[in-house]
């Protein structure tokens, strides 16, 4: 499990728009104060970052934070707000 929360749960598009943006996985690690490996973690959905960096990865593939990484499954699953 992710320190950040369970990263299974979380669905993203790091990767589609890195490619799109032209950028390697090295070129946005840069970008964002994140190793290759880390870059490589999150869009594999191994590893679900802190706040500060999907803030970061948001600014630097010039999206919204929604539209790059999301809540997957059942309300059950995630824990439904009341």
């Amino acid at each position: 499990m992710s320190p950040a929360g369970k990263a299974e749960n979380v669905g993203n598009r790091v990767r589609d728009l890195r490619i799109e943006q032209g950028l390697t996985q090295e070129e946005l690690g840069q970008v964002v104060g994140l190793t290759r490996q880390s870059i490589i973690a999150i869009e594999r959905g191994r590893f679900t970052p802190s706040i500060h960096t999907v803030l970061m990865l948001a600014r630097a593939l010039k999206t919204s934070v929604d539209n790059l990484f999301w809540l997957t499954g059942s309300d059950e699953e995630i824990g439904e707000i009341a």
